[in-house]
């Protein structure tokens, strides 16, 4: 779900029920979809969005042709290791 915001450019949530997730804390694959969306509307392409969920957050968003590039602060939630055999 997505509106206009007040102090943000936009503002946004993001469920998945069906794969178990209740709601989801910052979204940056929906936040691909929504800057080029938000960025029409608004006739800008550096936009500040909001996700305004529980673990809710701040975004910037660039949208640089057929990209968008997201920043802020981030934590991490997980550290792997990707093996490849042959």
């Amino acid at each position: 779900m997505t509106a206009p915001g007040t102090d943000v450019d936009f503002v946004s949530r993001f469920f998945a029920t069906k794969i178990g997730i209740p709601e989801d804390p910052v979204t940056g694959a929906a936040h691909c979809k929504l800057a080029p969306y938000w960025a029409g509307k608004l006739g800008k392409n550096t936009l500040s969005a909001r996700q305004v969920s529980k673990r809710g957050g701040n975004l910037a968003c660039e949208v640089k042709n057929d990209r968008v590039v997201l920043s802020r602060s981030a934590v991490t939630f997980m550290a792997a290791e990707i093996a490849f055999y042959t």
